[in-house]
């Protein structure tokens, strides 16, 4: 009996779409996740003066060193792919873990904040002041305090959501 000869059941295709990919899944959380705290940052930093591209140079500016800045829309691209590459992998790394620890996705809430938190540790206090090309000049409490909150709300929630989404279509 071939595809046409057997009866139409839309359930069934319902099912076997209900569900993308975890690859696929990952990435449009990086892209959802990456363009919020991204568009927080533009917003900070606009009402300085700042101008949107320069937000993705000093991403870019991890690794390129300060040299980012003068690169123009080449740099700012750089950065945004950087980042979106980043919160990807942030993203992957919940999903991967709310596999084997159910209270991940059972309470994405807290976990998601913790996480986002951490995350927020790890780039703005370690990765970034130690190990960047370009680190920071001055610590800025409002802002680090904004970031936070930003870690914890607009990437570290939203991870754990969408692992609970996708385990919970399974």
């Amino acid at each position: 009996m071939n595809a046409l000869d057997r009866p139409f059941v839309p359930s069934q295709i319902h099912a076997a779409r209900s569900r993308p990919a975890g690859w696929a899944w990952i990435a449009l959380g990086g892209l959802a996740v990456g363009s919020a705290d991204m568009l927080f940052a533009m917003a900070w930093w606009a009402q300085s003066g700042v101008a949107p591209a320069r937000i993705l140079q000093s991403v870019w500016s991890w690794v390129a060193g300060r040299d980012a800045f003068w690169g123009g829309t080449a740099t700012a691209l750089a950065g945004a792919a950087l980042y979106f590459v980043l919160m990807s992998s942030i993203v992957g790394i919940y999903h991967v873990a709310a596999r084997r620890h159910r209270v991940l996705r059972e309470r994405p809430v807290p976990c998601g904040a913790l996480y986002g938190a951490a995350w927020f540790v790890l780039l703005h206090v370690i990765v970034v002041p130690w190990f960047s090309a370009a680190p920071p000049t001055r610590f800025l409490p409002d802002w680090n305090l904004a970031c936070l909150l930003a870690h914890m709300l607009l990437i570290g929630i939203p991870a754990a959501w969408m692992s609970r989404r996708w385990y919970a279509t399974r």
